[in-house]
């Protein structure tokens, strides 16, 4: 999850998203107006060669995070790094001229609602921030790594096989709150009675939860000073607490003390110093130690990511994606900690590339053809920055064509049917399911701050009933 972009603040003590606008101020707009701005990149990662571009649309939404396509609005972006928009380029059916007005701000137009340009990185690596405005309407931006350029590669055909594992389909939630909000007194409750959250979501059709798991949150600078929420202690104990209610368990590595997401990426601070071949040895023995204490206590993960919206790279700097063969060492590293515990663990690499396929097609190429091996491909799905639904949906049909792959939407919070819709009906019954992002405190969230159940736990009672339960 991109959680920095996400507007976190303290609520009780619990790390959880802010509102970008409140429920009063939503009531007061009228229906199918234009609310926000919501950008997308297609490529997130470009190589600073100062030619290579990445196709960036900007889009009106409304308070449903419905499209809204009579907007006709002037717009403002700004570029921060070593990046410019090219000019001259069209929006929509009507041409838009992009004209630059100072170094860093190009004006353009909003025409039915949208507008699409190109970022064209410079020739030295950096984050370019991009930031679109238009008055009334709320602004957003989104960040793109340009790095060094280095050689592609191409699978070959011999790489692009299908798993062996037998893949089972997945009704999931992260809740790795969960003891978070318990330790603040919150109870939670279905239809007036009080159960365990995990129970509760079992009821509605449920079947697997996923944990994230720090190497040391405890720290001053990790996710949960002094407390170590998400640690492997904590981690055992909801294990439990999973295995007992008959669910199975998606463990999420984040191989960082802090989140782990496309803008950060922080070495763990036990591996500070460490490089190439000893920090991969770190990784593994790491990923080890952990799968083997859950083994021991009768709770093997069912399935394994092997880190966390890891298009970026992972445990930074070494393993950027602009280190590519470091990428995919410490990948291989963590995926031999797995299976040397347990192979019949499912091996899932997630990326944040819901709807941009340019870029999935180009990271996942990169790594197979590294020597990468796994078993299903997880993606994150926020309209805020990872396109339409028809855009997921392509991206989709593409990958598990071109990489004879499952794929599981393993991070999503809104439009909850809809989602769930174009994976379970993806050819060949390559989507595997679906994994809503923290349902119990954030974003469209199925209990409300008291722990009460609301209408929204009901979708799943239907979705349940049309993909898992056998006809």
């Amino acid at each position: 999850m991109k959680i920095h972009t996400k507007f976190f603040v303290a609520f009780m003590g619990v790390i959880l998203p802010a509102i970008c606008f409140s429920n009063q101020k939503l009531n007061d707009v009228e229906p199918n107006a234009g609310v926000e701005l919501v950008i997308t990149p297609y490529s997130t990662t470009i190589f600073a060669d100062g030619h290579t571009k990445s196709a960036i649309v900007v889009r009106v939404l409304d308070k449903s995070g419905d499209d809204v396509t009579n907007t006709e609005a002037p717009l403002k972006i700004l570029v921060k790094g070593n990046g410019s928009i090219v000019v001259n380029e069209t929006s929509g059916n009507r041409q838009s001229v992009i004209k630059k007005i100072q170094e860093g701000i190009w004006e353009a137009q909003l025409i039915n609602g949208s507008c699409s340009f190109s970022l064209i990185a410079g020739s030295t690596p950096d984050k370019l921030k991009v930031e679109v405005s238009s008055e009334g309407l709320k602004s957003a931006s989104t960040e793109i790594h340009s790095i060094m350029p280095f050689k592609l590669l191409s699978p070959k055909k011999e790489q692009l096989k299908p798993s062996g594992k037998t893949i089972g389909k997945m009704l999931g939630a992260d809740i790795s709150f969960l003891p978070q909000l318990e330790s603040r007194g919150i109870k939670f409750s279905d239809n007036g009675v009080q159960k365990d959250a995990i129970e509760i979501l079992k009821d509605h059709g449920f079947n697997y939860i996923r944990l994230r798991i720090f190497n040391n949150p405890a720290a001053a600078k990790g996710y949960s000073p002094q407390k170590g929420f998400c640690d492997l202690e904590h981690t055992k104990q909801m294990a439990l607490r999973i295995k007992k209610a008959g669910m199975k368990l998606l463990l999420d590595f984040h191989y960082s003390d802090y989140w782990a997401d496309p803008q950060q990426q922080n070495k763990p601070s036990a591996w500070d110093g460490l490089e190439n071949e000893k920090l991969a040895s770190a990784l593994k023995d790491y990923t080890k130690e952990v799968i083997s204490a859950l083994k021991n206590q009768g709770t093997s993960p069912d399935m394994v990511q092997i880190g966390n919206e890891i298009n970026h790279g992972m445990v930074w700097p070494d393993g950027h994606i602009g280190n590519p063969d470091q990428l995919a060492r410490l990948i291989k590293a963590g995926a031999e900690g797995v299976n040397e515990v347990d192979p019949s663990i499912i091996i899932m690499l997630h990326i944040a590339l819901g709807g941009q396929n340019d870029e999935s097609v180009f990271w996942l190429d990169n790594m197979i053809a590294r020597g990468v091996k796994f078993d299903i491909i997880g993606l994150s799905y926020y309209p805020r920055w990872h396109g339409t639904l028809t855009d997921l949906k392509n991206n989709m049909l593409d990958l598990i064509s071109r990489y004879k792959k499952d794929i599981n939407l393993v991070e999503y919070s809104q439009k909850k049917e809809e989602v769930n819709d174009i994976v379970f009906n993806l050819p060949n019954g390559r989507g595997k399911g679906t994994c809503i992002w923290e349902p119990l405190s954030t974003w469209e969230q199925i209990f409300d701050r008291d722990g009460k159940s609301n209408d929204l736990i009901k979708t799943y009672d239907k979705i349940a009933r049309k993909y898992l339960i056998e006809k």
